[in-house]
């Protein structure tokens, strides 16, 4: 097992003849065990290798969403996401609210979620995202980031609006979704709500491309917040 690489096997193995309940266990359950458990640490290990790509900020679970605290969430609505369905059927998500409602957490979660279902994802800040597409253009890596992030199954794009984006900026994220459309899932954050979108990307034309192909049909998740979760953590 140990020169197969069999390494889940094995710990299990070891963990049942040191029970000794190896006489209780018959054939086909001791083979049963065996690769489950080698099955189980694969896919743990395949899942792990998704969330450090993934390159999340923060660690965050659906099953840790606080809706204890009134932020107008709509639990149903959330719980709706747990399948991955969103995921599968090329949905976008849109999740708004003020500094610290916890649009980021809820984000990261939907990503983790989608992370442990065998998805491709990357996690991106808004501005670090414009800018590594920027600095790709330089050393012409550009179309080579460029198909890596339509290839993922899930892309989330953090702390979008804010700043005005240039022209630059705005024809990439243009690219980006335009690729993605009705093929892969985008979820956006935002501090602005969606109607303020269209002024934050500018440029009448490219703004309502962006728009109609990202917002129709799309989750939103809208959370109001009167108190930061992020002071309530902290406290």
């Amino acid at each position: 097992m140990q020169q197969l690489r069999l390494t889940g096997m094995r710990a299990t193995y070891d963990g049942i003849v040191s029970s000794k309940n190896m006489p209780s266990i018959g054939h086909d359950e001791l083979l049963n065990l065996l690769l489950q458990a080698e099955w189980d640490q694969r896919e743990n290990q395949k899942a792990n290798r998704r969330l450090q790509n993934a390159r999340f900020r923060i660690r965050a679970s659906m099953e840790e969403i606080d809706f204890v605290t009134p932020r107008g969430i709509d639990k149903t609505q959330l719980l709706r996401f747990t399948d991955g369905a969103f995921v599968k059927k090329a949905e976008n998500v849109l999740v708004t609210g003020p500094t610290g409602a916890g649009k980021s957490y809820i984000a990261s979660a939907l990503g983790h979620l989608a992370c442990h279902m065998g998805y491709r994802v990357n996690y991106f800040l808004a501005q670090k995202l414009f800018a590594m597409l920027r600095m790709s253009k330089a050393d012409e890596s550009y179309a080579k980031l460029m198909k890596k992030i339509e290839r993922q199954d899930l892309i989330i794009i953090d702390d979008f609006g804010m700043q005005p984006l240039d022209e630059v900026s705005r024809m990439m994220l243009l690219e980006i979704i335009e690729d993605r459309h009705q093929t892969r899932s985008t979820i956006i954050a935002s501090q602005l709500p969606i109607e303020k979108w269209h002024d934050v990307i500018g440029e009448s034309t490219v703004a309502d491309a962006i728009m109609d192909r990202l917002v129709h049909t799309a989750h939103r998740i809208e959370i109001s917040a009167e108190e930061s979760m992020r002071k309530k953590k902290k406290e």
